[in-house]
């Protein structure tokens, strides 16, 4: 099944923005793959193909709660030996996504992208086990860091989560996204902090990719914002993160993004607005 950071990203990201995806795959990403994400705008000029590799390749199973995940097989595959190559185009990127691999990955493609006006990053438990000073020289390197909440208790050593977000912007971020599964993500800034649940839905199908879609909604629209990037935007970055999100659990893999239309997004964007939203009423005195 179709599925990655980089596609869900830019399946998200499609509709508010170009989309430059990098990264490598094998002969069993074929063509049908490839026209499916051309034929949604996205600039696959990026997109390595490695003859007689194999894609990255993950398959996990979800408890009756499907916010725990239990990963049974994870092969690198064509990633194993990837060396970032970017194209002039993507150099000129005004907004970086570093998707989760590792860190000095991450930082390889940092280093080739020195005038993007907004840099972002994703990690997991993985590399803060095995790689956590090239992570943090990473995080030191971006404005934004979008990752779990366990994962940020576990890089800072802070049980408290409003702590441990103050904690990854001291290492130099200005703003920290804790994703939350169906329980929503909360925006941490040195101004603030803001929350929003996930959208409620009674049929859920597959959790799969939801967060890289939450990034792709997130940094898609901070892309096409030409003003400040500032606490007001982040927060309306936020709504259309958690709209995609939502549309993203409602079938397997991309088959509901890849599908999708504009209408729908800003249809489920005001129903959130109006879900999070109440007047301010004084209490009246006994």
């Amino acid at each position: 099944m179709l599925g990655g950071t980089s596609v869900h990203f830019s399946l998200a990201a499609r509709f508010f923005t170009e989309v430059r995806p990098v990264g490598p795959v094998g002969d069993d990403f074929g063509s049908e793959q490839i026209e499916m994400l051309e034929s949604r705008g996205i600039v696959v000029d990026d997109i390595e193909r490695v003859a007689g590799g194999k894609s990255f390749f993950w398959r996990g199973r979800y408890e009756y709660d499907l916010n725990v995940a239990h990963t049974e097989d994870t092969q690198l595959g064509v990633f194993g030996e990837f060396e970032p190559k970017l194209s002039d185009g993507s150099r000129a990127a005004d907004v970086l996504f570093l998707a989760n691999i590792q860190p000095d990955l991450q930082r390889q493609v940092r280093a080739q992208c020195q005038d993007a006006r907004f840099y972002a990053l994703d990690s997991m438990n993985l590399w803060i086990d095995t790689a956590k000073d090239s992570l943090l020289a990473a995080i030191a390197e971006v404005d934004c860091v979008i990752v779990n909440d366990a994962e940020i208790r576990q890089l800072t050593g802070e049980s408290n989560l409003a702590r441990a977000a103050r904690s990854v912007m001291d290492m130099g971020p200005r703003a920290v996204v804790a994703k939350q599964g169906e329980y929503g993500a909360a925006l941490f800034t040195r101004n603030g902090f803001f929350a929003l649940p996930g959208f409620p839905l009674e049929d859920v199908t597959d959790p799969t990719g939801a967060g890289d879609t939450f990034a792709g909604g997130f940094l898609g629209y901070i892309d096409s914002h030409e003003g400040e990037i500032d606490d007001a935007c982040l927060r309306r970055a936020m709504g259309y993160g958690t709209v995609l999100a939502s549309f993203n659990v409602e079938e397997f893999g991309t088959e509901r993004v890849s599908r999708l239309t504009r209408e729908e997004i800003d249809e489920r964007l005001e129903q959130l607005r109006e879900m999070t939203s109440f007047e301010s009423l004084s209490a009246s005195p006994e």
